[in-house]
C-alpha cells in the first residue's frame, strides 16, 4: 500500500499528487505563508515542498512517537505535536517550526491537538479526564485548561473558526456521529449536519466561508483508517452539503487543519491498495 499526499483545488475539483511513499504519512498542515507542508510519519515529522516530493525531517528533540495531531501557530513560529514519548500516552508540547525541545503544554493525559485559536494564544483539544472524551482548551502557556463540552458519548477533532467566536467539532451522542460548533466559552451548542453519514474532522476554511470534513458511510465506527470515505464541503452557518472527493482513506486523510491560507486549495492523503 502507498499513501499519496496530494492537494485539491476549490474552483477546478482538480487533484495533484505532491509526493508518494510506501511509508505511512498522514494529516498534512499548511504554513500560513503557503510555502510548506507539514505531515507525520514514523512518529516523526516532515516539511514537504508543494512543488518538490521530498520529505524533509524537522528535528523533534526526544519527541520520537508523533501522531497525527499536530498543527502550525497562526505566525508560523510554533508546531504543536500530539506525543506519547515521555508518558506513555499523548501530551501537547510545542517547539519552534525550525525543529527544537518540545516544550509541554498540557499536564495531564491523554490530550490530543486539533485546533488554535486565530490569535494564537489558545489551543483547542481533546482530553480524556473522567471515561469520555471531550473538548478542552488552554492556553499555549498550559496554564490551566478549560473544558469545553461535557454531555457528548466521544468528542474529536475540535477547531476555530478564523472569527474565534466558533469551535466546530464532530461529537457522537447515542450511537450518531455529527458535526457540531459550540462557543469557545461552551454556550449555545448546536448540531450543524443531520445525516446517516459519521462525520468527523471539521475545518473551517481560513475565509470563513466553507466546512470541510470526512464522511463515512453509515454505522462505521470510530475514524479507522483503510476506508473508502468521501470529502465533503458545507457552508460556514450549516446548510447543504457536496461531496467534493471519493476517495480510500479516513484515519490520516484530513485530521487537523489542512486548508492552504488562500482557502482555494487544501491538502490531503489517500491510500492506494495494492501499490
Amino acid at each position: 500500500m502507498t499513501s499519496e499526499l496530494a492537494i485539491y483545488e476549490l474552483e477546478t475539483g482538480t487533484v495533484s499528487t505532491v509526493l508518494t511513499t510506501p511509508e505511512l504519512i498522514e494529516a498534512p498542515n499548511w504554513t500560513p505563508d503557503g510555502k510548506w507542508l507539514v505531515i507525520n510519519g514514523n512518529g516523526r515529522l516532515f516539511r514537504v515542498d508543494p512543488s518538490k516530493p521530498e520529505m524533509i525531517a524537522i528535528d523533534t528533540g526526544f519527541a520520537k512517537d508523533i501522531n497525527n495531531d499536530h498543527g502550525i501557530s497562526p505566525d508560523g513560529t510554533l508546531i504543536v505535536i500530539s506525543d506519547s514519548t515521555e508518558q506513555g500516552s499523548s501530551a501537547i508540547y510545542s517547539l519552534p517550526f525550525s525543529g527544537g525541545t518540545p516544550q509541554r503544554i498540557t499536564e495531564k493525559v491523554p490530550s490530543y491537538w486539533h485546533g488554535w485559536s486565530p490569535d494564537g494564544k489558545t489551543i483547542a483539544y481533546v482530553a480524556n479526564r473522567s471515561g469520555t472524551y471531550q473538548v478542552y482548551t488552554c492556553p499555549i502557556t498550559g496554564d490551566g485548561e478549560t473544558q469545553v463540552t461535557s454531555t457528548f458519548d466521544h468528542c474529536d477533532g475540535p477547531d476555530f473558526t478564523p472569527d474565534g467566536q466558533w469551535i466546530w467539532f464532530n461529537g457522537e451522542k447515542n450511537g450518531e456521529v455529527a458535526l457540531w460548533r459550540i462557543r469557545p466559552d461552551g454556550s449555545n451548542a448546536q448540531k450543524m449536519t443531520n445525516d446517516e453519514r459519521v462525520n468527523w474532522f471539521p475545518h473551517p476554511s481560513p475565509d470563513g466561508r466553507h466546512i470541510l470534513y470526512v464522511a463515512y458511510e453509515h454505522g462505521v465506527k470510530g475514524h479507522p483508517r483503510d476506508h473508502d470515505v468521501e470529502l465533503r464541503l458545507m457552508p460556514a452557518e450549516g446548510g447543504t452539503t457536496r461531496t467534493l472527493l471519493k476517495l480510500f482513506g479516513g484515519q490520516g486523510t484530513i485530521n487537523v487543519p489542512c486548508w492552504a491560507p488562500d482557502s482555494r486549495r487544501f491538502a490531503f492523503v489517500r491510500f492506494h491498495k495494492g501499490a
